[in-house]
């Protein structure tokens, strides 16, 4: 959400006849600042300004500082350098800590973007691993698939209705008898045996292992994100079996939200529809499974040092309601990644 509202500055600062001027909401550059930059939490680094200057090093730092002088009157905006012509800029604390509320209030939306906008993609069938001859074929049929979901979330068109239709159909064929992917869902389950595809980077050789797949511990990256999922949505049904919702959005106090453990959570929260879109863009649906990955480990060393619920927390207390908003959007966060990759987040495990 942040880098989407940074896009938005730049696309009014640049000048309507540049060539970019157009596609700055669509090209989705924002990175990580370099680790010798000493960033923290809630900071982004684009290359935009080498775009603008056709790659013209002297010309880009130009760019760059005159973006970042604009950047700077947004009062939201802490911070706005360049460093070897890179655009780094820093967001307020209030900015990075109102996710915790504008992701929860988005819902699925959180993982949308524009940055296919104006592309169309094709609504392919929805996968049968089952039914695949062999992992080759089945990790095709699930790329298809996820990337064309990916793409959708990043603002790409899809026929709607002929994609309900297509993602509805059921396989043309019925599922053969065995075969290794058969055996690996019929051991591990659907859902399992999805995410162990998804997260194998394109090339390598390597085919799930049913075992690990179904293991339920966290060292079983599967069931560490659903687990993460699992617990957010548990701290806020304690929640509300006392009676506690999340209240008033208006009335949550984003300063409140200030260990080092919320606030690198909060960063990893405000990726979400960055590492949507780069997925999308380069079909890589295990660059979002990794992000998922990070996001609940994140999630988890918040709530062992800061947590919302459970012994010693006093529930009315302000701290208490911020960080059960915070718990609501990783939650949230969460569940639409795996919608995206096409696993169910169940709110229990």
């Amino acid at each position: 959400m942040l880098t989407g509202d940074l896009d938005r500055l730049l696309a009014a600062e640049i000048s309507p006849e540049t060539t970019l001027a157009g596609q700055i909401t669509s090209v989705g550059t924002w990175q990580h600042a370099p680790p010798d930059s000493g960033a923290g939490p809630g900071t982004y680094a684009t290359p935009v300004a080498f775009r603008l200057a056709g790659g013209n090093a002297a010309k880009a730092t130009g760019i760059a500082m005159t973006l970042a002088a604009a950047l700077r009157r947004a009062g939201w905006v802490r911070s706005a350098t360049v460093l070897d012509g890179y655009l780094t800029v820093s967001v307020t604390h209030d900015a990075l800590a109102a996710l915790a509320v504008r992701i929860t209030q988005a819902g699925p939306a959180c993982a949308r973007s524009t940055a296919l906008a104006g592309t169309t993609v094709p609504a392919p069938p929805g996968p049968d691993l089952a039914s695949a001859p062999d992992w080759a074929q089945a990790r095709r049929q699930l790329s298809e698939s996820i990337s064309a979901r990916l793409a959708e979330a990043a603002g790409a068109h899809s026929p709607a209705e002929e994609g309900a239709v297509r993602l509805s159909r059921p396989a043309a064929h019925p599922a053969p008898a065995g075969g290794p992917v058969a055996d690996a869902v019929a051991f591990a389950g659907s859902w399992a045996i999805s995410y162990a595809i998804a997260r194998l980077a394109p090339g390598t050789t390597a085919v799930p292992d049913p075992c690990a797949a179904a293991a339920h511990h966290l060292g079983n990256p599967a069931y560490a994100v659903r687990y993460a999922h699992a617990h957010a949505a548990s701290t806020l049904r304690q929640a509300a079996d006392l009676g506690l919702g999340l209240g008033e959005a208006a009335q949550v106090q984003p300063q409140l939200l200030a260990y080092p453990a919320e606030l690198w959570l909060l960063d990893e929260l405000s990726w979400l529809p960055e590492r949507v879109a780069g997925a999308a863009r380069r079909a890589r649906p295990d660059v979002l499974a990794r992000y998922l990955e990070r996001l609940a480990s994140a999630y988890l060393d918040a709530q062992e040092q800061c947590p919302a619920m459970g012994p010693g927390v006093r529930t009315d207390a302000p701290h208490a309601v911020a960080r059960r908003w915070l718990a609501a959007a990783s939650r949230t966060a969460l569940r639409a990644g795996l919608d995206l990759l096409g696993v169910d987040a169940p709110d229990r495990l």
